[in-house]
């Protein structure tokens, strides 16, 4: 007999996600946000000053259309736009000079920079994260004027923030936020790239210890691991970064001395395994705590790291920070969500000549905790009761109204001896009265041992898709009679039982629509599928066959959590 299993989930949309408005906002100069037909979706505040547009007057319009001209000021056809080009190319690119065209007729004179971006909408979709500015033109003397900044590094310094934003917060995974990180910042600041971070018993680990070799990024295992606690007073550089104090440059001369920590002995390691002349080393922060620290260092790189160099990782670092956080807060929610379903949903009773396995699978998109639930448990008259059901909701609500209903159940099966539809009514009568319950289907069935030696099923169906019986020879059928409206419905109508005798060797599928729904497809074909795929796995061991079942038929797309419980009656 096998327990709930569970699988790893994909974000709650309940940890919110920045959208591309509000990620642009953060950018110092001229930025907008074009999907994969060149629509603007996004724009801050310095495009609309420097366009003399508003928002309004930008979103939902084709962006060369809008805005590209030529010197002249007449509309550029798009075989002679380089920016053009470069969107449907799908790569990064940059001009010194274009034209864009201004609200009030002018043409105003650009540098730009485009990078592909993640749009961030939950179906990983492409978009085009465009950076434009005025470049410094000669005064009225002829002179040139000097910029405080060179303007093309300031566009690829912006690029990389707004890349960083994007791509770090569009994921609630910490492992895959880290791996991004790296991605973003080797070879593209440094060879080298070292995160470590603290743990929630303030405890340091090296996750990451990863170097470019030529296009690939590879992951020095031997350098990751556990690290010696933070020292409280130490003024090294790395100490300094985890205890959040300051960011600073070092190199191998910095850790030659006698060591005053444990981490400094580790720091001398890295700097002598890794052949590092220069890092960079800056806190990772939340708006709560230190999270660890980011260590940017150069090998092949001959420039070493310069003072100057360090805002920008510290502001790489923080948008790291401010992603880690949300991914660990994430994962905390998900694991108290697992805990709690955990203890909601019982362990399985041993059924004297039954097998019997059980799976529940959270929804995706949505809290851990859902209203989807099954249930087994032996009757006073030694037969034993099977239950699947579905509460309306995917959040702690349905989840304690799920667990008044069975407990419900569980008492009205022990203490009535009654056919499963009349105990189903008794549920459906009281739930409305002393449960927060506002609908939820259900199948309550019975199995017992018949006089001939084979098993008997009667059941009653309340509005729940219908019960799949599987012979060993792989005929497949579902138990459509017996069935009736949902629970919470408020009708005053008898609810019908049905019975049916279970074959030997025959497999008794109970599960709820998230195995069959999906969008786009219709119930029917949902149902055809998990038919033809319960047939084929017939023969396979109980347990291989369920998780074999949940692999194939629950829908790629699927958005809701799955319960479902199998039974197999004896060979003979």
């Amino acid at each position: 007999m096998t327990g709930p299993e569970r699988t790893r989930t994909a974000p709650d949309p309940s940890v919110s996600m920045p959208s591309p408005t509000a990620a642009l906002a953060a950018i110092g100069t001229g930025a907008y946000v074009v999907d994969e037909q060149g629509i603007i979706i996004a724009v801050n505040g310095h495009a609309e000053r420097l366009l003399g547009r508003s928002a309004g007057d930008l979103l939902g319009h084709d962006a060369h259309d809008l805005l590209h001209r030529d010197p002249q000021g007449q509309p550029l056809p798009r075989t002679r736009c380089a920016m053009r080009q470069a969107f449907h190319a799908g790569h990064p690119a940059q001009a010194d000079e274009d034209f864009f065209a201004h609200a009030d007729g002018s043409v105003l004179r650009i540098s730009w920079l485009i990078t592909p971006y993640d749009i961030g909408d939950g179906d990983q979709q492409l978009g085009t994260l465009v950076l434009f500015h005025t470049p410094v033109h000669p005064d009225a003397t002829g002179e040139q004027q000097q910029p405080t900044t060179q303007p093309l590094s300031e566009l690829q310094r912006l690029a990389l923030l707004a890349d960083t934003t994007g791509q770090l917060t569009s994921t609630l995974d910490v492992d895959e936020a880290l791996e991004r990180l790296v991605s973003l910042v080797v070879p593209r600041l440094a060879d080298w790239a070292v995160v470590d971070l603290i743990t929630e018993r303030d405890e340091v680990w090296r996750n990451v210890v990863a170097h470019a070799d030529g296009g690939t990024l590879v992951h020095h295992e031997d350098l990751q691991g556990p690290m010696p606690p933070i020292p409280e007073e130490s003024p090294m550089p790395l100490s300094s970064a985890l205890r959040g104090v300051a960011s600073t440059v070092a190199g191998p001369q910095t850790y030659q001395g006698l060591p005053d920590s444990g981490i400094a002995v580790e720091q001398r390691r890295l700097f002598d395994a890794t052949g590092m002349h220069s890092a960079a080393i800056a806190p990772i922060r939340s708006t709560r705590a230190v999270l660890g620290a980011l260590t940017l260092g150069r090998s092949e790189n001959p420039a070493a790291f310069t003072p100057a160099d360090l805002p920008l990782i510290e502001d790489i670092a923080r948008r790291a920070g401010l992603a880690l956080d949300n991914a660990r807060l994430y994962q905390r929610q998900r694991k108290v969500a697992e805990t709690m379903q955990n203890h909601l949903l019982p362990q399985m009773p041993g059924l004297s000549g039954l097998q019997m396995t059980v799976r529940y699978l959270p929804a995706p998109d949505a809290s851990q905790v859902g209203g989807d639930w099954y249930d087994a448990f032996p009757l006073s008259d030694e037969s034993t009761a099977l239950a699947i059901g579905d509460v309306v909701g995917h959040d702690l609500e349905a989840a304690a109204g799920m667990a008044q209903v069975r407990n419900m159940l569980r008492a009205y099966a022990w203490s009535q001896h009654e056919p499963p539809s009349r105990i189903v009514e008794r549920l459906d009568e009281a739930m409305q009265h002393i449960t927060d319950v506002t609908m939820a289907t259900m199948i309550f069935a019975r199995v017992e041992a018949a006089d001939d030696g084979n098993w008997r099923l009667s059941w009653t169906n309340a509005g729940h898709p219908p019960p799949l019986l599987i012979s060993r020879d792989g005929l497949a059928d579902y138990l459509t009679d017996g069935h009736g409206i949902l629970l919470g419905s408020h009708a005053d109508l008898r609810r019908p039982d049905a019975t049916a005798l279970l074959p030997p060797g025959a497999t008794l599928v109970l599960y709820t629509d998230g195995l069959i729904e999906a969008r786009g497809r219709t119930i029917d074909a949902g149902l055809h599928r998990l038919r033809q795929h319960a047939a084929a796995l017939a023969h396979r061991p109980l347990g291989s066959f369920t998780d074999q079942l949940l692999d194939r038929v629950r829908p790629v797309d699927n958005d809701d959590d799955v319960a479902l419980l199998a039974l197999r009656v004896p060979t003979g």
